[in-house]
């Protein structure tokens, strides 16, 4: 009885990688990049003590870390209707933190900004996909 070795076992086939639609893609993009600046807003919160005085500052901090944390994880969940829609419920919440510190409502139009063409321009190029896979146009 011989040893079975790695050059005799059949070599596992590789897994198909699920298609990602155009939406999903543009979308996950924007919401990985400002995950960084949701953190380093959550710094400058911090670092100006702009939070009202019974809260300790590091709470910025804190508040920072969850909301790019929040928005890695929706990266994962932007295949459902509900996650585009958990997507949009972060770009307000950076909106909200104009309310703390003015400069971020210049980030929340342009990451803003970016998820909306993200979304809504990725979903037509979706639709036209499927249109194009369900009636391919004839040869010349």
């Amino acid at each position: 009885m011989g040893a079975v070795t790695t050059a005799d076992a059949p070599a596992p086939a590789p897994r198909s990688r699920r298609p990602r639609g155009a939406a999903e893609s543009l979308a996950a993009i924007v919401l990985g990049f400002e995950s960084i600046i949701a953190f380093l807003g959550g710094l400058v919160i911090y670092g100006l003590r702009a939070l009202p005085e019974p809260i300790a500052p590091w709470w910025g901090i804190v508040a920072g870390t969850v909301v790019a944390v929040l928005m890695v994880l929706a990266t994962r969940f932007l295949r459902y209707p509900w996650g585009i829609a958990f997507g949009w419920a972060l770009q307000v919440i950076v909106a909200l933190g104009a309310f703390l510190v003015p400069s971020l409502g210049i980030v929340a139009l342009i990451f803003g900004g970016m998820y909306a063409y993200a979304t809504i321009k990725g979903a037509a190029l979706d639709r036209r996909n499927a249109q194009l896979a369900a009636n391919p146009p004839e040869e010349a």
